[in-house]
């Protein structure tokens, strides 16, 4: 987890690992300076933001969800692989604990839709068996 400190006019970057603290970057703290009606300069308008890819078609099958919210560390599976009830899947990462997702039935993985490294809420379909 990644911290950051403001003391005294300084901020501190500090990174924590299984209970050991590194500092990562120190520098001044710098308030922001209210711009004055006069001094303003004119707002420039922003360009359009391009919509976020639109995640693509969920195969039909038995839909495994996140039961919970968090980082994906690992999926354990790959398309095609064939799996029985109670196999880890994929494992979770949630309030600093690692979180195994297990198979719901037999089958056969036929998408998977969060890879590792993804953010996924509750609900959010994990892979399709």
């Amino acid at each position: 987890m990644k911290y950051k400190i403001t003391l005294q006019g300084r901020t501190y970057e500090i990174e924590v690992e299984r209970g050991e603290a590194m500092l990562l970057d120190e520098y001044d703290a710098v308030a922001p300076v209210p711009a004055t009606p006069a001094a303003a300069p004119a707002p420039v308008a922003a360009p359009a933001a391009a919509p976020a890819p639109a995640a693509g078609p969920v195969a039909a099958g038995t839909k495994v969800d996140s039961p919970l919210p968090g980082n994906v560390l690992d999926v354990k599976v790959s398309v095609g692989q064939a799996v029985k009830s109670g196999d880890v899947l994929v494992i979770i990462e949630a309030m600093k604990m690692e979180n195994e997702i297990a198979a719901p039935c037999d089958g056969v993985v036929k998408q998977i839709v969060a890879n590792k490294g993804a953010v996924v809420a509750t609900g959010d379909t994990l892979l399709v068996i």
